[in-house]
């Protein structure tokens, strides 16, 4: 089993996430997606592995979606998908996602990657 995390250091909920990635021995890939942003097609692709619409990946909080002037249709994955590779600081962090199956989890909690990595 192998997974992929999109990881950003600085959040204390995705560092939690990793170690208790690596504390289960799981093989790992990290997406730092800050330095390294997904595309829109990918991100749009996490959202379905996920089982939500884009707009639930949004961490709206961030001054970055409170300070934009324009924003697309929150409705229209795709282009929603396209601003956030834009704006990765409004990516909802982590994601990590079972490159074996597809599945994907949130870390928030961080144990929501338990159902992954014990699997």
């Amino acid at each position: 089993m192998a997974v992929t995390i999109y990881h950003n250091p600085r959040c204390s909920k995705s560092r939690q996430t990793l170690e208790l990635i690596k504390q289960s021995g799981v093989a790992h890939t990290i997406v730092l997606y800050m330095d390294n942003a997904p595309d829109g097609p990918t991100i749009a692709g996490l959202a379905r592995k996920l089982g939500m619409p884009v707009a639930k990946l949004l961490r709206r909080g961030e001054s970055e979606f409170k300070d934009a002037k324009v924003l697309p249709n929150l409705s229209d994955d795709l282009r929603l998908a396209e601003w956030i590779a834009r704006h990765p600081a409004v990516l909802e962090r982590p994601i990590v996602v079972d490159n074996r199956t597809g599945k994907a989890v949130i870390g928030r909690p961080p144990e929501n990657v338990l159902e992954l990595v014990s699997s």
